[in-house]
């Protein structure tokens, strides 16, 4: 027992010691953009209140949270010190959700005001900036969120379960870990209205509505389908999502307007749907899949022994 409490105190300390070195080394950078682009930004009056407000978001009190916490560590204070940053976590859950219009706006200032331009590129030519530009330094708080679940899950899984920070310590990963989440569903709903986004504008005309809330993109890829009576196979596009499935062929490559886009076929509603495999359990040759609606009965081909399954666990699972 002894020899155990020895090996994660250890560990322990040499976590408390990095989270320290890098918390230094996070806050430093966050002083970078505080001081040479907010501080001045504000004094000199280039940009509107407003846009300052959109670009930077809560990155000040994201600052202060963190110089709070890095003095606790430098004490030894990590209890206290947890107790204290939990209240400010929500912080980057607002950041998160802030990240794509500050984004947007930053974009367009830099395109559209000149002097903002011209004082962003002075500012990034510092030493102290490294070559790194204000684009990499917003972007820190979170991939700082990402590595305090790692720092503080390690200072758990090193620590006594009967002393009371170890109770602080969990509550803590409890916490980072719930505003985690909250960012990455931010992500991911994001790069899911793009996806939809992008199949809309590959379909030809406005008749196909891909974009309707709760709708989720899975995959797309080529399929042969097998006609009912002996007529040659057709490649179609295959788009599917949570709630439907789209056929789709090219349009004529010498159509003036359309000529590199796909012109919808059939949209099949997955609720009514049940998959088979017909072939392609063994390691053979591709396979075939036979999707049931209720009117209509689809069977879908591919030579890829790998692509065939894939799409089998895709569809069985939006279906489900």
């Amino acid at each position: 027992v002894e020899d155990q409490r020895a090996r994660w105190e250890r560990k322990r300390s040499r976590t408390a010691k990095e989270l320290l070195q890098t918390e230094h080394k996070y806050l430093e950078q966050l002083d970078l953009v505080l001081t040479y682009f907010v501080t001045i930004l504000k004094a000199k009056g280039t940009l509107k209140p407003d846009v300052l407000e959109t670009i930077f978001g809560p990155l000040e009190s994201l600052y202060s949270a963190s110089h709070v916490l890095s003095l606790h560590l430098e004490k030894g204070n990590l209890g206290p010190g947890l107790e204290i940053f939990c209240q400010s976590l929500d912080l980057y859950g607002h950041y998160a959700e802030n990240w794509e219009q500050a984004n947007k706006i930053l974009k367009e200032q830099v395109r559209k005001n000149k002097s903002f331009r011209q004082f962003k590129k002075l500012q990034e030519t510092r030493p102290q900036f490294q070559g790194r530009e204000l684009e990499d330094l917003l972007s820190l708080p979170l991939q700082r969120l990402h590595q305090y679940k790692h720092f503080f899950r390690d200072l758990l899984e090193n620590t006594s379960p009967d002393t009371a920070e170890y109770q602080k310590l969990a509550k803590t990963v409890q916490s980072v870990s719930e505003v985690s989440h909250w960012v990455q569903d931010i992500f991911d709903k994001r790069e899911n209205s793009l996806q939809l986004l992008r199949v809309q504008k590959l379909l030809k005309g406005q008749k196909t509505q891909v974009l309707t809330p709760g709708r989720w993109y899975i995959r797309e890829g080529w399929l042969l389908v097998v006609p009912s009576k002996g007529e040659e196979l057709k490649r179609r596009m295959f788009f599917l999502f949570s709630d439907i499935l789209i056929a789709a062929k090219p349009c004529h490559p010498l159509h003036p307007l359309n000529s590199k886009k796909l012109s919808c076929q059939a949209v099949y509603p997955l609720h009514q749907c049940s998959v088979d495999k017909v072939f392609g359990h063994t390691w053979s040759q591709g396979g075939l899949l036979s999707l049931s609606f209720p009117k209509k009965t689809l069977l879908l081909m591919s030579s890829n022994q790998k692509e065939i399954n894939d799409w089998y666990r895709s569809l069985t699972a939006a279906v489900r």
